[in-house]
């Protein structure tokens, strides 16, 4: 087939990533942002650290469970009708949230946010993996990867100024400017038609309760939460085989190819997360870096990933995505080795390592998505692109707990012999993810050869 010879930012379904790019930056810094006003409201509402936790732990929960429902759902409602209904949700519970008064109030609005903002990078995904030609794919989804890559590094920059200057409820207020997009994506997205399927009830309820426990435990350390989590997950993978429309495919879990993909990006996500964690501690409590310097620090790294997301996706579509996979593990591995071995020398090595750490992190997002768009067929590209998601939520809620298990192993807690243990730690992370990918590449040639 020959390929489009119209330039790609002139292409019409390219403006539509663009728009959803938008979108999926405003969720994704919502995610970051409100973790730096956690000081604040635990101090308006009276609460202990461990009670404030909740507002964290809880948005990462409903976020990781409607991921995978939002994206379940589009292979039978169409996708225009899913990002409304999740921008519309979100936005209102924003609006909700700069009201409230009380915790339990912000609680309802933190996770009724969350359940809106989950339709909007999972289906951004879908879109691109549906409706974009696949020798310009990589490009949409390296925009979109990248979208959110600088979402995670200014959400700590603008929550930290908006807290500073007005006051943690104006943080619903900034992120109401997503409503705006409503109605240039009614307009960009696609008609469909609703596809007759059964939704599996039981099954979405055994996968949130399932991860739920899993989080609980990644969160608490709490030996209860996985033994439940264990059982749960046992009861969902039977249910799951003995039921036609399953709300997870089993057959993808059989599938090796794409288990090592998701292998992969969990393991990523962990790196990235505990790396967003453990730069702002290190430079508050080694360098003594206030709020607003330690933002200025980790934003270029944000705002390269951003700025690179066309090259990457050119790479991708020119390269193809293992070589781009391949880039996203010498970057990130080297990001890992820079934190360890040259942190300590001053504080401009740590955004150096970011800048490393954010390019790899967007690359391997973006690349590992287009590669599963392109093997699995079109009728489970949705549910394998909603349970990566899944996954990385997961992994991103392990970064942080397991890095902070780590620096407090040491005698002096956030000393710098402990940031350096704990940067070790992943490292050897890393390591097993490159292990992981050669496995991919020897798989791929065999099938090849």
């Amino acid at each position: 087939m020959k390929k489009e010879s119209t330039p790609l930012f002139k292409q019409g379904y390219f403006k539509t990533i663009i728009i959803l790019s938008i979108a999926v930056w405003l969720v994704v810094m919502n995610t970051t942002m409100f973790n730096v006003a956690l000081p604040n409201v635990l101090s308006d509402f009276s609460l202990s650290p461990s009670q404030g936790a909740w507002i964290v732990s809880g948005y990462s929960i409903v976020l990781a469970i409607f991921t995978i429902t939002y994206t379940r759902l589009s292979d039978y409602v169409p996708l225009k009708r899913l990002l409304m209904i999740g921008v519309v949700l979100f936005a209102s519970a924003s609006v909700f949230g700069y009201f409230t008064q009380n915790f339990i109030w912000l609680m309802i609005a933190r996770l009724f946010q969350a359940a809106g903002a989950a339709a909007i990078p999972g289906l951004s995904y879908v879109y691109a993996g549906r409706f974009v030609p696949g020798h310009h794919r990589g490009r949409a989804m390296a925009f979109i990867a990248s979208a959110s890559s600088l979402g995670f590094g200014l959400g700590p920059v603008f929550g930290g100024a908006i807290t500073d200057y007005l006051n943690w409820n104006f943080l619903f207020v900034f992120t109401l400017l997503v409503i705006l997009l409503l109605p240039v994506l009614n307009k960009r997205l696609p008609e469909e038609s609703s596809q007759p399927g059964h939704f599996d009830k039981i099954g979405a309820v055994l996968t949130g309760l399932s991860v739920t426990a899993l989080l609980l435990f990644i969160s608490t350390i709490t030996w209860y939460y996985l033994a439940v989590g264990l059982m749960l997950a046992g009861m969902l993978w039977w249910h799951l085989n003995k039921n036609n429309a399953p709300f997870i495919q089993p057959k993808l879990i059989r599938n090796k190819p794409y288990r090592l993909i998701v292998y992969m990006s969990y393991l990523g996500f962990t790196t990235h997360f505990a790396i967003l964690v453990l730069m702002p501690l290190m430079l508050k409590n080694v360098y003594d870096k206030s709020p607003t310097t330690v933002g200025l620090i980790i934003f270029p790294g944000a705002f390269l990933s951003a700025l690179a997301a066309v090259y990457v996706g050119r790479l991708i579509d020119r390269y193809g995505n293992i070589r781009v996979m391949l880039l996203a593990h010498v970057l990130l591995t080297g990001s890992v080795v820079i934190f360890y071995f040259l942190s300590p020398v001053n504080e401009y090595m740590i955004m150096i390592g970011y800048m490393f750490t954010s390019f790899g992190f967007s690359s391997l997002s973006s690349s590992s998505t287009n590669e599963i768009s392109h093997f699995l067929p079109s009728t489970l590209i949705g549910s394998g692109i909603g349970l990566k998601q899944l996954v990385q939520f997961v992994g991103s809620a392990s970064g942080p707990v397991l890095a902070g298990f780590f620096l407090e192993l040491g005698d002096v807690q956030y000393s710098m012999a402990s940031f350096q243990n704990t940067f070790l730690f992943i490292l050897v992370l890393m390591v097993i993810s490159c292990i992981i990918f050669g496995q991919m590449v020897i798989r791929s040639k065999k099938v090849e050869g």
